[in-house]
């Protein structure tokens, strides 16, 4: 075997190695709902409605149709194992490593260099994020398509094979409808066109360099706009009302330094790390790290010519981080470690040549250097194994998250809300009184406030909490709903109603909100809330919302005919209902088996829902 596959091969069962705790790990309360775990159609695994919706649905507020396949394809083979959907995260990161050796092996043909860099990208803890998260398929993804687009690319510039162009265009668009941050590819093209491939020099400008790009930049313009609007639709873009463009300057300026400073020290890393709000200290770090950044760009422009990777990999990591560098700002993170998983790749290049280039010219020992290079290595994979043990769960992940940062109201709440799918009421509760100190008009943290009040039975605090919640946004549908579920425990039934029809205003194809008001109006115990008809209209639209397949729709379904007498229907769908949840291997089959007796004996169903709790949304 040549010594490039043995270091191929030696890369990948390392890195295979190390992330393979993954498979212990559960889905998170964070975004993992969304995409697999709580997601019918994923589920369902691949089906043509599927395909249909991968490419028509925006899912967190992204277009990313390939990803979505991904899961599908996950939860046909694997069904809803987490471990598995993670194992699958650790290959594509192995495979990426491995292509990005073989990329830079063929860019360069320094053998060593091009391996300690594939090592650092495999191993480095800022990259755990990627790899730990289900939800972040989406960046192995892309970046396994990104390689291939990159390799192919340079066989192109090498040999001048026009299908490799093509197969690079392809493989481009690919890594772009796995996750649309690799709209900078074409510009990275242009800096290996630079260096290493000298097809670009900086004292002459080629447009021909340019114009062969035109499929590329495209691709890029058609994303864009297909991602912008995506993301406004998901109501995920924050307006310069909510966050002032002086503020997003400010902070991207901020989240360059620590990127660079996170990947030298990467210690108390998190998956939140909240927007800052503390004025001076914004405008103090700015200038600090803004000077940084400008030493840094003065030093690799004035060695531009000596040191060609200086520029390129300094390029890289400024231009590919560009998109998620937050003047667009997406959601209330000041930046993110999974930001970094294509990036830190420019800055690995620009150091380990630099490095590489000094140890020739003073003649450094290769004793202390190979050392230097397996204690940084070491030293990663020690931290990577720490940074793993976090993902384990929701609890693991969130606790650390508070711990190492100050201030996080989105890491509290979600940290009471894993609290709360443990029943572990008390804590959650003391979570949300956090929150709600450090930001007392957050509407989430009123929310989940007073659906923690609601579940430990303090109807009264829960019910100020929700009206709290319609205060500070008269547009939030759930806080009516919440309202409402509180006055019927109160037996306040015809308020209760109300505040259900306001819901429906507000949110009308929640089938959520829909599911529960036919449960109400089929079942209730108080005969003068009770409405067959209006239940079967409710429920029938909520069935249809939830795809037709969700058991705990279609029992409230099969609960509405029966109360208009119609125990034929009733029969068929709690029926179906039953097959689905059997086959699924869910728990609480029992009242279906005791509804379906008593539909055959011609008699509806009566129950209390008084202490049905909806769960808490992050």
């Amino acid at each position: 075997m040549s010594r490039p596959r043995l270091i191929a091969l030696l890369l990948a069962v390392i890195t295979l190695l190390t992330f393979l705790p993954v498979t212990r790990d559960d889905f998170v309360d964070y975004d993992d709902g969304k995409y697999v775990s709580d997601n019918q159609i994923v589920k369902d695994g691949l089906t043509w409605a599927g395909v249909k919706w991968a490419f028509t649905a925006d899912v967190v507020g992204n277009w990313h149709p390939l990803t979505m396949l991904s899961h599908m394809l996950d939860c046909e083979l694997f069904g809803n194992n987490p471990g598995a959907h993670h194992f699958v995260n650790a290959l594509f990161h192995t495979a990426n490593a491995v292509l990005l050796f073989a990329l830079l092996f063929r860019l360069t043909g320094a053998l060593w260099p091009g391996a300690i860099i594939a090592a650092l990208f495999a191993w480095h803890p800022l990259h755990v994020e990627s790899v730990a998260w289900i939800s972040e398929r989406k960046d192995v993804l892309s970046t396994f398509f990104a390689l291939l687009a990159l390799l192919s690319y340079a066989k192109y510039a090498k040999e001048n094979c026009r299908r490799s162009f093509w197969l690079a265009v392809f493989f481009f668009a690919l890594g772009l409808m796995a996750k649309p941050m690799l709209v900078t590819l074409p510009f990275v093209m242009l800096l290996l066109d630079h260096w290493p491939l000298q097809r670009f020099p900086l004292s002459a400008f080629r447009f021909p360099l340019l114009l062969e790009k035109v499929p590329f930049f495209l691709l890029t313009a058609v994303s864009c706009v297909v991602t912008f609007l995506a993301q406004r639709g998901g109501e995920a873009v924050m307006t310069l009302g909510q966050y002032p463009l002086n503020l997003r300057l400010e902070n991207a300026v901020i989240s360059y330094g620590r990127y660079l400073l996170m990947a030298v020290w990467p210690v108390n890393l998190a998956v939140i790390y909240p927007l800052p709000n503390h004025l001076h200290w914004i405008h103090a770090a700015a200038a600090t790290s803004g000077a940084a950044l400008f030493v840094i760009c003065w030093f690799v422009w004035r060695a531009r010519r000596a040191c060609p990777y200086l520029l390129m990999g300094w390029l890289w990591f400024l231009g590919t981080l560009v998109p998620v560098i937050g003047i667009v700002q997406v959601g209330g993170a000041a930046l993110a470690d999974r930001y970094t998983y294509f990036p830190l790749i420019g800055i690995f290049i620009a150091v380990v040549f630099g490095v590489c280039d000094l140890a020739r010219r003073f003649r450094f020992p290769k004793t202390i250097l190979s050392g230097a290079t397996i204690l940084i290595l070491a030293a990663c994979l020690i931290l990577t194994e720490s940074q793993l043990r976090y993902w384990r769960n929701s609890e693991t992940l969130f606790a650390h998250t508070v711990a190492v940062t100050r201030d996080n109201v989105n890491a509290l709440i979600d940290y009471g809300v894993a609290f709360e799918m443990q029943d572990k009421l008390t804590n959650a509760l003391a979570q949300y009184r956090e929150a709600a100190r450090i930001a007392p008009d957050d509407v989430q943290t009123r929310y989940n406030l007073g659906n923690a009040l609601d579940k430990l039975g303090r109807f009264d605090e829960a019910m100020g909490q929700f009206r709290e919640t319609a205060r500070l946004d008269p547009a939030y549908s759930w806080a009516y709903f919440q309202t409402g579920k509180v006055l019927l425990q109160q037996g306040r039934d015809a308020e209760a109603i109300g505040q259900f029809k306001k819901t429906l205003q507000l949110d009308p194809d929640n089938y959520q909100i829909l599911d529960y008001l036919a449960r109400v109006l089929a079942a209730d115990e108080n005969s003068g809330v009770r409405d067959g008809k209006a239940a079967v209209v409710l429920a029938a639209k909520a069935n249809e919302l939830a795809g037709g397949k969700q058991p705990l729709a279609l029992d409230v379904l099969g609960m509405a005919f029966a109360e208009t007498g119609d125990f034929t229907n009733a029969i068929a769908v709690t029926q179906t209902a039953f097959d689905i949840a059997s086959s699924d291997n869910m728990k609480g089959l029992e009242p279906l088996q005791k509804r379906l007796e008593l539909y055959k004996n011609r008699q509806p169903w009566r129950e209390s829902f008084l202490a049905t709790n909806a769960p808490a949304r992050n």
